[in-house]
């Protein structure tokens, strides 16, 4: 993982730790929402949708002794066309030099065959691992050792929570920073990501075409910010919404661009809960056939 080490002057590395931190499953197990309980903060976008993390994202949990470095990566998949060969690479370049890989599932699709083979291609890997299984409050007196028996590897420590109520999380925390390394900080204390804004905009505005629209269209979309304004008084935000065909523009901008105003309602008031001010979205449709087979596309949207 390659990091831009700062060195912060918070008295002596001997009573503080630090380290980083890859939270690895199926999509839709719940790792965008375990990060973001433990954040207390909205960092990873969630849909009910699979795939829909398409980045690695950096989420920083800082305490008074501690600092982790929280890594959600997209979902692992067998890749289909260039994007996904894209995304399968950050998928696994975020295990490179991390202390800690989370494994999570669900307990209620677990083991799948998925499941075993996300398990088998971690159990190569020397890490510290847990075990995470998520969503314990829909099956309560589920039988764990069963779970336990199923997994595929050497696991330090297993823990069965619930990323929507917090059930079992502060447990599996406590058990989680016993295993970070005495380290200085990586990144300034109040530092919640190594993202800029821009990111986390267009990351909303995605969401929320995921949110309101029940087609496949989602994943035929992008997002780009053409132009992002920060004043004292508001943030307003110029973004392109890319699609693939025609067919797609009509259904995303619906009947007297209903649709598209919905998703920017949504986008606004997403926003303007993260940045803590108005937030004025301004949105625009264009058609790029083909954008996730294209390099240049996808180096513009980040996927280098």
């Amino acid at each position: 993982m390659d990091v831009n080490y700062m060195s912060i002057d918070t008295g002596t590395a001997a009573d503080f730790r630090s380290g980083f931190v890859c939270i690895v499953g199926k999509p839709n197990t719940g790792k965008s929402t375990l990060m973001n309980h433990i954040l207390g903060q909205k960092i990873s976008i969630t849909s009910p949708k699979p795939q829909t993390t398409r980045y690695a994202i950096k989420g920083i949990w800082n305490d008074e002794k501690l600092q982790v470095v929280f890594v959600d990566t997209p979902g692992y998949l067998k890749p289909r066309y260039e994007m996904q060969k894209r995304m399968i690479k950050i998928w696994s370049d975020a295990f490179k030099d991390v202390d800690l890989v989370i494994f999570m599932t669900d307990i209620l699709s677990f083991p799948s065959d998925y499941d075993k083979e996300v398990l088998e291609i971690l159990s190569t890997f020397r890490n510290q691992k847990i075990a995470v299984f998520n969503k314990v409050d829909l099956r309560p007196q589920c039988e764990r050792d069963k779970y336990q028996d199923g997994l595929i590897g050497d696991f330090d420590s297993v823990h069965f929570v619930s990323a929507r109520t917090g059930d079992g999380i502060q447990e599996m925390l406590d058990d989680l920073v016993s295993r970070i390394p005495y380290h200085e900080p990586y990144y300034d204390e109040d530092q919640l990501s190594d993202l800029p804004m821009r990111f986390f905009a267009r990351e909303v505005i995605r969401e929320g075409i995921f949110h309101i629209l029940e087609q496949e269209l989602p994943y035929a979309s992008a997002v780009l910010i053409d132009k992002y304004t920060d004043t004292d008084d508001k943030a307003v935000i110029d973004a392109v919404i890319w699609l693939e065909r025609q067919s797609q523009k009509i259904i995303l901008i619906g009947s007297q661009g209903k649709t598209l105003g919905k998703i920017r309602a949504y986008a606004e008031q997403q926003l303007t809960t993260f940045v803590g001010k108005p937030v004025q979205v301004h949105l625009w449709v264009k058609i790029n056939p083909n954008w996730r087979k294209k390099n240049t596309s996808l180096k513009e949207l980040g996927f280098d």
